[in-house]
């Protein structure tokens, strides 16, 4: 996450508690687990993916797996609990969590807007703009292979959102998700696309470094928690869940990584998946932030309460009056029955990079 007190820190309380493509219309689910009885998602799924997107919550995506697999994505109780929820610029956060797209800098979030001006005074580092969060969005795009949603203008941030999710024809296992923002104003924006999705905790991740000078991690220490443990090693940034210090809780924090090549990976579930990126030169990142952020909050033994955010930023742009610019990532999920262990998965992701094409 970002830098609200001690992360961009989303207090806990906040969200514990066939071969042809297919698009499907969900209206409503009546299934248990992390669908949405009483709203809608919208589906695409081929051979080789399940995709599943709320337009009713931000055009977040609610659901990524290979068909059959678990839920790569953690998914909030708030999808149930709060299918409806109040937009306006007194909101707060509401933990939806999944896959969503905020801006950067985190620090400037409310200081271009006078809808709250408290919050414009303080420069609150938290919450994320509700427009852009959870407002509901127009569904644009529906095909077999394709969804688009458009979100509503937002009065906080000055933009308006447009989040694309396609199914690539002859590649099954493959997602690409595009963010555009549009400038809503008469005057210049300037922000940098936010990628942000969260998974369980224990998801192993991969990030290409060229050496420990491009890791900044910040641990959030305090009376209940740890700070993180993470290494380079072999040019790969991992984090390791080691148990916390005597009388600590859990391990908490985050890394800001300029990586050496446009990707990251993660193993869960018996899936392993690479997210792909346009990588950026340092100074086209907003200084405040990494190209890739990792954030943990890890509770051992409380999976509910544990969360890992992987996090992509685009390059920081002033967009003039209705001016567009946009980001993409591209996610590739595999079947993996191999060890839990880092060689077994090194070898592995070799594999399945050498297969896309990627250079490792």
């Amino acid at each position: 996450m970002g830098t609200m007190p001690k992360r961009g820190i989303m207090p806990l309380r906040a969200w514990l508690p066939s071969s042809g493509l297919v698009l499907v219309l969900c209206l409503p689910i009546a299934s248990a687990g992390d669908r949405d009885p009483d709203g809608s998602r919208l589906r695409i799924e081929d051979a080789g993916l399940v995709v599943e997107v709320s337009p009713r919550l931000g055009g977040r995506m609610l659901h990524l797996s290979l068909p059959g697999a678990p839920n790569l994505l953690k998914v909030g109780d708030a999808v149930v609990a709060q299918p409806d929820p109040r937009v306006d610029a007194q909101a707060d956060d509401i933990g939806y969590l999944g896959h969503q797209v905020w801006l950067g800098p985190q620090s400037q979030w409310w200081t271009h807007q006078q809808a709250n001006p408290v919050r414009s005074e303080a420069r609150a580092p938290w919450p994320p703009d509700p427009w852009l969060s959870y407002a509901a969005t127009a569904i644009v795009v529906q095909a077999a292979d394709r969804m688009a949603l458009r979100g509503p203008p937002s009065p906080v941030s000055g933009v308006r959102m447009t989040h694309d999710y396609a199914l690539p024809a002859g590649k099954p296992g493959t997602l690409v998700t595009t963010a555009t923002m549009r400038n809503i104003r008469d005057t210049p924006v300037s922000w940098g696309l936010w990628f942000n999705s969260r998974l369980p905790a224990d998801t192993r991740v991969y990030v290409p470094v060229a050496g420990d000078r491009d890791v900044r991690l910040r641990h959030d220490v305090d009376a209940g928690f740890d700070g993180l443990s993470g290494a380079t090693e072999g040019g790969f940034f991992t984090l390791d869940l080691d148990t916390p210090a005597a009388g600590k809780q859990g391990r908490r924090g985050k890394v800001f990584i300029q990586p050496r090549a446009g990707w990251m990976a993660g193993f869960r579930a018996g899936q392993a998946f690479v997210i792909r990126f346009d990588l950026q030169p340092r100074d086209h990142i907003h200084a405040e932030h990494g190209q890739v952020e990792l954030y943990l909050n890890w509770l051992p033994g409380d999976q509910a309460g544990s969360l890992l955010e992987m996090e992509v930023h685009g390059a920081y742009t002033t967009l003039a009056p209705d001016a567009e610019a946009n980001a993409k990532e591209t996610w590739i999920v595999r079947r993996y029955d191999g060890p839990d262990g880092r060689n077994a998965q090194l070898a592995f992701l070799a594999t399945m990079l050498a297969a896309a094409g990627i250079d490792p």
